[in-house]
C-alpha cells in the first residue's frame, strides 16, 4: 500500500486528508496534529522548519512513507525547499494560497485572502502573488487571521468570538464587492458557513484539497501505485485534541496515537 505522510500544526490539514478520501485509494495515512506547537502562523520560520524536519523524520522512520504532504500553508512557506533537497527520492507536496483558481473565477476582479502572517510575509506568498497578477488585471484584499486557528481549535466553529473576528476582517471585502475569496490556511474551511453568511453573497470559497489530491495521484501513480484498495487513515497528535473535530471532517480513522516526535517516542492512548 501507498504509505503518506500529512501534518499540520493542529486538525486543519484533516481538510486535506478528507478530499483525499475522495480520490485516493490502496493507501495508509499517517496525519499528524503538531497541537503542541499550534498555531504556526505565529512562530518563526526557524521554528516551524524545525518542526516539519522532526515530523518528517518521525514519519519517514516510523511508518517508511512514500510521500509527504504539508497540509499547511505556513509549514509549505517555511520549510518545504529545504524538505525537498534534504530528501529528493520523497514525494512531497505543499498546500499553496489557491491564487491562480481565484483570477480564473472572479467576476468582479475583486480577490480576498484569508491567511497566517507568515504564509502572507512569505517570500514564496508574493512571488505567486506577484507572477500570477500579471495575467489578469485584480485587485488583492489581503487580511492577516492572528488567532483564527486556535479559536478553530476549540471544536467551535461558529462560536460569537469567531462570528466577531470574521466579520471584522470581512467587513471591507464585503464593501468593495470582493466576491472570491482564498482560503489560505487548511484551518478556514472549517469556518465556511460562517464566511459565506457574513458576506452576504454568492461568493467563492478556494482551498487546494482536491488539487492537492489530484497532484499526489499523478506522482504515485507514475511510481507504480495503482490505486486500488482500501484506504486507511491514522491520525497522531503532539498534544491535546479536540476529537469531535476529527470525526466532524473525516467519517473513518483508525487509531489516535499521542506521540512525541523530537525524540521518537511513541505512546499509543
Amino acid at each position: 500500500m501507498l504509505k503518506i505522510g500529512v501534518f499540520d500544526s493542529g486538525l486543519g490539514g484533516l481538510t486535506v486528508v478528507h478530499a483525499m478520501t475522495q480520490i485516493i485509494k490502496g493507501a495508509k495515512i499517517y496525519y499528524v496534529a503538531d497541537t503542541k506547537n499550534a498555531p504556526y502562523g505565529e512562530k518563526t520560520p526557524e521554528q516551524i522548519l524545525q518542526y516539519s524536519l522532526n515530523i518528517t523524520e518521525y514519519l519517514i522512520e516510523t511508518y517508511k512513507i512514500d510521500a509527504l504532504i504539508l497540509a499547511c500553508n505556513t509549514a509549505t512557506s517555511s520549510a518545504i525547499e529545504h524538505l525537498r533537497k534534504s530528501y529528493p527520492s520523497l514525494i512531497i507536496i505543499g498546500t499553496e494560497p489557491g491564487i491562480k483558481p481565484a483570477i480564473e473565477q472572479t467576476a468582479t476582479g475583486k480577490i480576498g485572502v484569508l491567511a497566517t502572517p507568515v504564509t502572507l510575509q512569505g517570500d514564496k506568498y508574493q512571488k505567486l502573488v506577484d507572477a500570477l497578477s500579471m495575467q489578469k488585471s485584480v485587485d488583492i484584499y489581503e487580511q492577516a487571521c492572528p488567532g483564527l486557528v486556535e479559536e478553530i481549535e476549540k471544536g467551535e466553529a461558529d462560536s460569537e468570538k469567531i462570528k466577531v473576528l470574521l466579520e471584522t476582517w470581512l467587513s471591507p471585502m464585503r464593501e468593495n464587492d470582493v466576491d472570491t475569496i482564498v482560503l489560505g490556511c487548511t484551518h478556514y474551511p472549517l469556518v465556511s458557513e460562517v464566511i459565506e453568511a457574513i458576506m452576504q453573497c454568492d461568493v467563492n470559497l478556494i482551498h487546494t484539497g482536491e488539487a492537492i489530491s489530484k497532484h499526489l495521484l499523478t506522482l504515485s501513480t507514475k511510481n507504480g501505485h495503482s490505486n486500488e484498495g482500501e484506504l486507511l487513515i491514522h491520525v497522531h497528535t503532539t498534544g491535546e485534541i479536540q476529537i469531535q473535530i476529527i470525526d466532524s471532517i473525516i467519517e473513518t480513522y483508525e487509531t489516535i496515537d499521542l506521540i512525541k516526535v523530537d525524540n521518537k517516542l511513541k505512546i499509543n492512548r
